[in-house]
């Protein structure tokens, strides 16, 4: 694998194990409704293995948060699941998936130090202020045991048009101009992804999941059914609820889900 210089102080930074990373199983599939979905179904034929990675050129049928659609243009995306086995308690699955934003979060700020780089809660990856890609992760418990984890990532690497209706996404080439090689950026996701989740402490990643916080300690505009309000955004929790301040100084927690985040 030929390694592009703006690449090299990543590998410097991370101790990437270039040589494990090549010896990982990766499907390359041109179009497929979701790579969530064909992960599974590897899971339900028991042919899923730790580190296994399926990538697409296009999703027809991409999944967000809550139901929510991921519309790509084919080839301009990272769209990506990768199955990992989890040696964690059922309790800690939200310290999982911060680990893995946090991850994500980390090669990017070191790929563009100029990037003001921030996680939406829960799962939203955000480059200067606006949306550039999504992390969905399922789990598969069996009884008290928590036995896969498919982590799916999208990430907007190429596009410089997106829909009117999304006036808050952008992607690695808008944000800097440089034409990024998917598979690469997918390469380097996926060494340090498997690396945190099994090397590091899992506090010290919520604790960095915080710093990353979007929004922390500003002021944030949410609703439901009945009604919009603003609070201050305080500090995402270890149950995967986020805690905010509303107006009368009343503490309150979230799960996600339970409100809607509205971008203005």
């Amino acid at each position: 694998m030929v390694i592009p210089l703006q690449f090299t102080k990543i590998i410097n930074l991370f101790s990437l194990n270039l040589t494990t990373l090549l010896e990982m199983p990766i499907i390359e599939l041109d179009s497929i409704d979701s790579t969530n979905n064909y992960a599974m179904q590897l899971i339900d034929a028991d042919k899923a293995q730790h580190g296994l990675t399926i990538t697409a050129r296009s999703q027809t049928g991409g999944k967000g948060q809550r139901g929510k659609s991921w519309i790509d243009k084919p080839g301009e995306s990272l769209l990506m699941s990768l199955i990992t086995t989890p040696k964690l308690l059922i309790s800690e699955q939200f310290l999982f998936n911060a680990s893995v934003a946090v991850a994500i979060a980390n090669i990017l700020q070191k790929l563009n130090t100029t990037w003001k780089i921030k996680i939406k809660w829960p799962n939203d990856i955000i480059i200067n202020d606006k949306k550039a890609g999504g992390i969905l992760i399922e789990n598969v418990l069996r009884g008290s045991r928590w036995v896969y984890s498919v982590i799916g990532i999208g990430l907007n690497i190429k596009q410089v048009d997106f829909p009117v209706e999304l006036p808050f996404a952008t992607s690695l080439k808008i944000g800097s101009g440089i034409d990024f090689e998917i598979a690469e950026i997918r390469d380097f996701l996926i060494e340090n992804i498997l690396f945190t989740i099994a090397a590091s402490d899992l506090k010290e990643n919520m604790k960095k999941y915080n710093e990353y916080l979007y929004k922390s300690g500003g002021q944030q505009l949410f609703s439901d059914n009945n009604s919009k309000w603003e609070a201050t955004i305080l500090n995402a929790n270890n149950d995967g609820t986020i805690s905010v301040q509303m107006e009368d100084g009343t503490i309150v927690s979230y799960y996600h889900g339970q409100v809607l985040w509205e971008w203005r």
